[in-house]
């Protein structure tokens, strides 16, 4: 947990404790990052507002450095809608303005840690020429990784388990809504546009179901 303010992080270390969880806090992000580099952990609680490195900066560099999939709630007191829509496209998975009461931030923890166990890592799975590399959090298209937002790889990686398998639109948003994610029909037919588009030649490897959702061409 990375939370500048004393009497807030001690009290959420409090209660996290309360509910048999392991905490490590942190005052100042550059000492999170320090311990991020040795350690493994399941669940990252970051303060957006600190003086130097900003939790928003550390979940940044938490995606793009380490490459970690680890769930990210970050605490706020910015309550306006694009901080919050600036938040997840970054990497957060969650986001929970201050003030709060305390029974739902263990709510989000919970549901955090459920999503986090969930997505254990599962063998690699290929739909040629896509390889799905669930650990690492990657996707390869002939050898070379694909440049994903978050979305892209969770739908990609969907189509990619199920070859020929038709998932139905409601399957797609399932998969990638979440608390404070809005999620749409239109929002997963951009999405796609969007994979297409990184996929170049191979693109028909996805194909629309009219009236029903997208598919994955069967390699075999």
């Amino acid at each position: 947990m990375l939370e500048d303010e004393s009497d807030v992080r001690d009290l959420l270390v409090l209660h996290l404790k309360r509910e048999g969880y392991e905490t490590e806090a942190f005052e100042q992000a550059e000492d999170a990052w320090v311990s991020l580099q040795k350690n493994t952990f399941d669940l990252l609680i970051l303060d957006w507002m600190l003086p130097r490195m900003s939790g928003l900066d550390l979940c940044k560099k938490i995606r793009s450095e380490l490459k970690s999939t680890t769930p990210v709630l970050i605490l706020t007191a910015r309550a306006d809608t694009l901080d919050k829509v600036l938040g997840l496209e970054i990497g957060a998975d969650d986001y929970l303005t201050k003030p709060f009461e305390i029974r739902e931030f263990i709510a989000r923890v919970r549901a955090l840690l459920r999503r986090s166990v969930s997505s254990v890592t599962q063998p690699e799975a290929s739909a040629f020429p896509l390889v799905l590399d669930e650990k690492g959090t990657r996707i390869f298209l002939r050898n070379e990784e694909l440049a994903l937002t978050p979305h892209e790889y969770k739908l990609l990686a969907a189509l990619i388990k199920n070859p020929g398998t038709t998932l139905e639109r409601s399957t797609l948003v399932a998969l990638i809504q979440g608390p404070g994610v809005a999620v749409v029909d239109r929002t997963i037919d951009t999405t796609l546009l969007g994979i297409r588009k990184k996929l170049g030649d191979d693109s028909g490897l996805i194909e629309t179901v009219r009236g029903f959702g997208y598919r994955m061409k069967d390699p075999s």
